[in-house]
Formats: structure tokens, sequence, C-alpha cells
């Protein structure tokens, strides 16, 4: 398809857009910002109606199914999120083909890493290891 001179605005921009990528990932985005707006709420409420703030009373909190279970889902929608939002800006901001590829393979592995080792602590506490 020729982008060559057109007369009109659609016309210049014909060819040039998204083609239907990125559809999936806005709504991906949204869909964890909307989960993490309602698993913080849970956390900073649960936080509140705990008697005290002790390791103790923590790991008696975390080690329950109605706080294990909503702090894994934290984790992984907090991270999931996280590599979202650092891949648009490495999209953004990085041109080079190759460098891109490489940063988005890093950024994945250091998400699935610190995701990995938080549920990995979490369920040391939740099984009591």
């Amino acid at each position: 398809m020729s982008t060559g001179k057109s007369s009109t605005p659609l016309g210049k921009v014909r060819g040039l857009g998204a083609a239907g990528e990125g559809g999936e990932h806005w709504l991906h985005e949204r869909f964890t910002s909307v989960a993490l707006v309602f698993l913080s709420l849970w956390l900073v409420i649960s936080l509140i109606m705990l008697p005290d703030l002790s390791q103790r009373t923590l790991v008696e909190f975390l080690a329950r199914p109605l706080g294990a279970v909503p702090m894994a889902l934290f984790v992984i929608t907090a991270f999931a999120h996280g590599l979202d939002g650092l891949k648009v800006v490495v999209d953004d901001y990085v041109h080079h083909e190759g460098n891109r590829v490489a940063i988005h393979f890093i950024l994945t592995m250091a998400a699935i890493g610190g995701a990995a080792l938080a549920l990995f602590a979490l369920a040391q506490i939740a099984f009591g290891a």
C-alpha cells in the first residue's frame, strides 16, 4: 500500500495505524489495574483489622487461606501489571529491535523471578515450612 501524497488526513495515515494490534494489551493493563485496586483495598482493610502488625500476627494471617490466596493473587497481578507497564516504556523509547527484544527478555525473566520468589516465601509461610 502506498503512503504517498494524499489530500485528506485519512489518506495520509492510511496503512500506518495499529492494524488491530495492542487492543488485547490495553485491555490486559486495564483488567490488572482494576484487580489491583480491589486487591490493594483488601490488603489495606485486612491490615487495619489485624490487632497489631507484629511478625507473628502477619504470619498467622498469611497462613490462613483468606490471607494467602488473595496475597498470591496480588503478587501475580502486581508483577504482571508492572511488566506490562515496563514493556510499554521500552517499546516507546528503545528503537533498535535487537535491544528491545533483549530488554523485554530481561524484564520478563526478572518479573518471573521476582514473582516466583515472592510466591515461594508466601508458600513457606502458608504451609508452615
